[in-house]
C-alpha cells in the first residue's frame, strides 16, 4: 500500500507535476505503525544486532547471564518508549494537533506506538526470564529440536 502511494506520488510529480497531497505524512504514519508492530515479533526471534566481542570466550552461563541482562534493559527501553508515546498521544489530542497537508490528528500515530512496543517490553521480559533460568532463546519460542 505505501509502495503503491509512494510509486503513484513519483509518477504524478514527473510526469503530470502533480503529485499525491499528503502522501509523506501518510508513509510515515504507516512507517512507525509498522516499525512498532515489528518489534515484538523481532524480539521474539531474537534477530536484533547481537555484538560478541567481548563475549567471545565467555562460558556459556555468562553469555546466559549477559544476554538477560540485555533483555532486561532493552525491556526497560521499550516500556518507556511505550509510556512516552501514549503521554504523547495524550497531549496530541488535548492540543489537535494535525498533519501539515491532510490535517490528520497526529495522535493517531503516537498511539499507534504505544501497544507494540509494550509487547515488545513484555516480550524481552519473558525472554530474560527464561535467560535467568539458564534456558536458550530457542527453548522460550518452542524451536528447540529434539
Amino acid at each position: 500500500m505505501i509502495g503503491a502511494m509512494t510509486t503513484w506520488s513519483v509518477i504524478g510529480r514527473a510526469m503530470f507535476q502533480s503529485p499525491l497531497q499528503g502522501d509523506v505524512e501518510m508513509v510515515q504514519m504507516g512507517i512507525a505503525l509498522s516499525l512498532s508492530l515489528c518489534l515484538p515479533w523481532c524480539q521474539w526471534r531474537g534477530a536484533h544486532i547481537f555484538v560478541d566481542f567481548f563475549t567471545q570466550s565467555a562460558s556459556p552461563k555468562t553469555v546466559s547471564r549477559l544476554d538477560a541482562l540485555g533483555s532486561v534493559l532493552l525491556a526497560l527501553m521499550y516500556a518507556v518508549l511505550s509510556w512516552r508515546s501514549a503521554a504523547g498521544a495524550a497531549v496530541a489530542y488535548e492540543s489537535f494537533e494535525a498533519t501539515m497537508i491532510l490535517g490528520l490528528p497526529m495522535w493517531w500515530a503516537y498511539a499507534c506506538l504505544a501497544p507494540g512496543l509494550a509487547l515488545a517490553a513484555l516480550v524481552a521480559m519473558v525472554q530474560a526470564w527464561r535467560l535467568a533460568q539458564g534456558r536458550s532463546l530457542t527453548d522460550s519460542q518452542g524451536e528447540a529440536s529434539a
